[in-house]
């Protein structure tokens, strides 16, 4: 892999340092406490971030992608930057399938990445992604992206604490709910994050913060507390497909960028 010479640290905020880099047509790894955005010619190709699945974990949990083709793509062509590439020439993956997922996991990255704005912390000239060219998104739709999922969360439920922390469920009389919802619910053991819960049922992180959000507003689950957390595990989730709610405004955001 690439390992260029590392930048001093910068106090500027994550959105205004990527803003910079746009401008400037960068290329390179900028990283910040949540996360690393990698960026080509100043436009985002890929986020990753410690508390989302990353796109093997979505591609492979979900049944999309055997596990043995993920990790022969990587072994095959990570050195080159082209693990993206050689999924759909093996065949083990469709293009549009791969493009979809891809920007879901980035968004959903790019959410934790820029939640708080943060300082970024380095910015690596020249580093790339193993995964390669996939999709690259205008920076500045990423940013949109991310402010518009910030604000839909806090108007479901304004604590934000239940994105990252352990996650409890509260004893209750047993309720009706929506089939994705009751999903999450029993995920909620006093352990698992949103992330992990995510990974579990192969579902984008967003749309489960989304579930688990509305599941604290109706006072159904809180960060984990021993006075709070139920003594007794959930039923076992049903089996899950990639559930994706979003799909059709990836599909939207997938066309708008063919078009610039």
């Amino acid at each position: 892999m690439i390992a260029p010479l590392l930048t001093a640290r910068t106090d500027e905020p994550a959105s205004v340092l990527l803003a910079t880099l746009a401008a400037q047509g960068a290329s390179g790894a900028l990283s910040t406490a949540s996360g690393i955005v990698y960026l080509a010619a100043g436009h985002v190709v890929h986020v990753e971030s410690a508390v989302t699945p990353d796109l093997g974990d979505l591609l492979t949990h979900s049944g999309a992608l055997a596990p043995d083709g993920w990790w022969a793509a990587i072994d095959q062509a990570g050195r080159r930057c082209r693990v993206g590439r050689q999924l759909v020439d093996s065949g083990h993956l469709a293009a549009g399938a791969l493009e979809l997922c891809h920007l879901g996991a980035l968004f959903d990255a790019a959410y934790f990445v820029l939640a708080h704005d943060g300082p970024a912390l380095r910015f690596r000239p020249g580093v790339a992604h193993w995964l390669g060219a996939v999709r690259s998104v205008p920076v500045d739709t990423v940013l949109r992206e991310s402010r518009r999922r910030r604000e839909l969360l806090h108007r479901i439920w304004p604590e934000p604490a239940i994105d990252v922390a352990p996650l409890a469920r509260v004893p209750s009389d047993p309720v009706e709910l929506p089939a994705r919802r009751g999903r999450a619910l029993a995920q909620v053991d006093g352990v698992r994050t949103a992330a992990q819960i995510a990974t579990a049922l192969a579902c984008r992180t967003f749309h489960t913060l989304v579930e688990l959000r509305r599941l604290a507003a109706a006072g159904l689950v809180v960060p984990a507390d021993p006075a709070t957390a139920s003594a007794e595990p959930g039923p076992a989730p049903l089996p899950a497909a990639l559930d994706e709610p979003d799909t059709a405004l990836l599909r939207r955001l997938l066309h708008a960028l063919e078009a610039l």
